[in-house]
């Protein structure tokens, strides 16, 4: 009796049903994220409030050699109520590239014995990151109180911010996470890309402060465009349409990393 044996190439697969795989596993993402929020958080003594500490840590370092001792200029805003969002922004986008595009290399076990969309990997890692982004914008909440300041009406705009920043950190953390398959040295390049980079963004500082001719390298850094998002949604500050200039493209680069995820899926589990 002879059985009939099917291979599925992923390679052939639109990027739209690799999508609808996702969903259709997205039992499998839940346990995925609980298991890393239990294991990050439970198994430790001091669990969420060590993100807290974390967050507080960050507020408090900045604020002191870039308030006080950088003298950074924020305008009628606190320096710290302005540079915050800069800061929870660049936080999450970091820890998205950084556990994303690590996560095949981290889950070679599970790749090699279980057939599942491996798209999952590097995604719900960007969900495991909102537990610390809550908890950065709980201490914000908590600044902006301080300070005797408000949020803005654009508030209710804050999901459009969230999903941007989450979008530019898959886009780069798919595509580390499938490079990394192929050329593991590539890791070496997440702590190079996320220590170099906050010093080409807005983070601690107004874009006031660059001169104008040089404003344009400043719109194709894809999380200038962000960090101004939160701002304008946050304190209502201006928000340049200019900013365009590099979230669209990242539209096309986060895409792209979709299809090269594809590829280098059909031989996944053979080379990692």
């Amino acid at each position: 009796m002879h059985q009939k044996i099917i291979i599925e190439n992923t390679q052939k697969k639109p990027v739209s049903l690799q999508l609808k795989k996702m969903w259709e596993y997205r039992a499998l993402i839940k346990v995925f994220t609980i298991r890393d929020i239990k294991v990050q958080y439970t198994q430790t003594r001091l669990g969420i409030l060590w993100s807290l500490v974390q967050a507080i840590a960050a507020a408090l370092i900045a604020n002191f050699f870039f308030g006080k001792l950088g003298g950074f200029s924020s305008g009628d805003v606190p320096y710290l109520v302005f540079a915050y969002p800069g800061i929870i922004a660049w936080y999450y986008f970091s820890y998205i590239v950084t556990y994303s595009g690590t996560s095949l290399m981290q889950s070679q076990h599970i790749i090699k014995k279980v057939f599942f969309p491996k798209l999952i990997l590097p995604f719900y890692k960007s969900i495991v990151g909102l537990v610390e982004f809550a908890s950065w914008f709980i201490v914000y909440a908590g600044i902006v109180i301080y300070y005797s300041h408000s949020f803005s009406i654009n508030i209710i705009a804050l999901p459009l911010a969230l999903l941007c920043n989450m979008i530019v950190g898959l886009s780069v953390g798919i595509w580390l996470s499938a490079i990394t398959v192929r050329y593991r040295d590539a890791m070496l390049i997440i702590p190079f890309l996320i220590g170099f980079g906050i010093l080409l963004t807005p983070v601690f500082f107004d874009t006031i402060m660059i001169p104008s001719q040089y404003h344009f390298f400043i719109y194709l850094n894809p999380m200038a465009g962000v960090i101004a998002l939160y701002r304008w949604i946050l304190l209502g500050s201006e928000f340049s349409i200019y900013y365009l200039f590099g979230l669209i493209p990242t539209l096309l680069i986060f895409i792209g990393s979709l299809f090269y995820f594809r590829r280098v899926e059909a031989i996944m589990a053979d080379v990692i």
